[in-house]
């Protein structure tokens, strides 16, 4: 079999992580990045695609006969034409849950970062700040505890539900709001959670109920200082109303790592903000949750090939 691997440069850190594994499974073509004029040429008698964010569309499944499976190294697929999989008979696999503790740990340490401006009291040490200090502990930084605060968590998969261990753990109280009714007291409506809510944290998939949910009128809704994180999806949130919000002081500060458009682009109203904490789209990246990740997807291809596929969301 031929297994096209679309965009490998998305899952190594310096070549820390080697897909040699996929060998036992067929003849590996391999791609840093694929382009698009690429992949229609290279899908023509590909069996396999293992991709993590290249869109595999209509196009590319038609450009495709022989292609029976398509395995992604994410745990979203809204880069997948899911229908034209369904028509074509073609099995798409993601991998659910591997990144839940690196994500999870990412989240909290925003928020601690926010409260407790640990890297800009680290930055004044290092500028000279406490050697100059007349005083043992200048108290230079506004901080504050995490303990009591309320987190609004939106979205309740693995994620959602390990950022509320870790919350709970710290003594925050957690509400919750998604889209299936639970009779649970914590499971709010999404306006009581974003009047409510501290701070808010996104986790949920992206797809037309959740697009552009985190817009203007839902950030005016927001408790005045709230400090937002958004962790699931670019799309989720309106960058123009989040940027309107951070300005205008309505939200004490944010923290994403992910944008609509990744790379970053140069017009992205983010990169201005003020109180803005941005990472790379790395919070799923620690090479131990990469190397479970690894696993995860020849887990998922050795089931396919047994006639039994696993984590199909193309059914």
């Amino acid at each position: 079999m031929k297994i096209l691997v679309t965009d490998s440069a998305s899952l190594k850190s310096h070549n820390d992580l080697s897909l040699e594994i996929l060998g036992k499974f067929g003849k590996v073509f391999e791609f840093s990045g694929i382009s698009r004029d690429e992949l229609l040429k290279e899908v023509k008698d590909t069996d396999i695609i293992l991709t993590n964010k290249v869109i595999i569309d209509r196009e590319v499944m038609e450009n495709a006969p022989r292609l029976r499976y398509i395995g992604l190294f994410a745990t979203g697929y809204n880069n997948i034409d899911i229908l034209a999989a369904k028509e074509k008979g073609i099995v798409v696999a993601n991998a659910g849950s591997y990144s839940t503790n690196a994500v999870a740990q990412q989240v909290m340490a925003y928020i601690l970062m926010h409260f407790t401006e640990i890297a800009k009291y680290d930055d004044f040490v290092k500028q000279g700040g406490w050697l100059k200090s007349k005083c043992f502990a200048p108290l230079v930084f506004a901080t504050d505890e995490v303990y009591d605060k309320t987190l609004g968590i939106v979205g309740y998969g693995a994620i959602g539900q390990a950022v509320e261990r870790a919350a709970t753990a710290l003594g925050m109280r957690v509400i919750v709001y998604t889209r299936t009714p639970k009779s649970d007291p914590k499971f709010v409506d999404f306006d009581t959670l974003l009047k409510t809510s501290d701070i808010i944290s996104m986790h949920c998939p992206l797809n037309e109920q959740s697009a552009d949910m985190m817009n203007a009128k839902a950030f005016a809704k927001c408790k005045n200082g709230a400090f937002f994180i958004n962790t699931a999806r670019g799309g989720v949130v309106d960058e123009w109303a989040l940027f309107d919000a951070l300005q205008s002081g309505k939200l004490s500060g944010a923290a994403v790592d992910v944008l609509k458009q990744e790379p970053m682009s140069d017009d992205c109203p983010l990169l201005k903000a003020k109180n803005i904490i941005i990472t790379p789209h790395t919070a799923w990246a620690p090479l131990k949750t990469r190397q479970r990740l690894l696993q995860i997807v020849c887990d998922n291809i050795q089931a396919f090939l047994d006639g039994n596929p696993t984590n199909n969301v193309a059914k």
